[in-house]
């Protein structure tokens, strides 16, 4: 299956930004033609969906939760996606993962990655 490892993650305080970064961990190539999907785990809560945005760079999807404060994007040249996260809330705390899918239901057998931690704090 396609690795992807996650950077970009840290301490913020509320209404601050951050901008995180997925990239494949081996083949390039087949990065370039999957579907890419942001999801969040915050402790003692399920993994959920945020955002995710397809090859042709159309139609990005932002779950209620995110939308109008965090910004998909891709760089096919860098072969990286990348989530614009502004105006964080501290509900917005979880360990950010990215993967090949737009949609958990397709994520049961993936090996999730280690993930990148965003902290908002005063």
């Amino acid at each position: 299956q396609l690795q992807l490892v996650e950077s970009g993650g840290g301490l913020v305080q509320p209404g601050g930004s951050l901008r995180l970064s997925c990239a494949a961990a081996g083949s390039t190539e087949e990065f370039k033609y999957k579907t890419i999907g942001w999801f969040r785990q915050a402790p003692g809560k399920e993994r959920e969906e945020i955002s995710c945005i397809d090859p042709g760079d159309s139609r990005p999807f932002y779950h209620d939760n995110v939308k109008g404060r965090f910004t998909i994007s891709r760089d096919s040249a860098e072969n990286a996606v990348y989530l614009q996260m502004n105006s964080l809330k501290p509900d917005d705390t979880a360990v950010y993962h990215c993967a090949p899918a737009c949609a958990l239901v397709f994520l049961s057998r993936y090996s999730w990655g280690q993930g990148t931690q965003v902290t908002v704090s005063s």
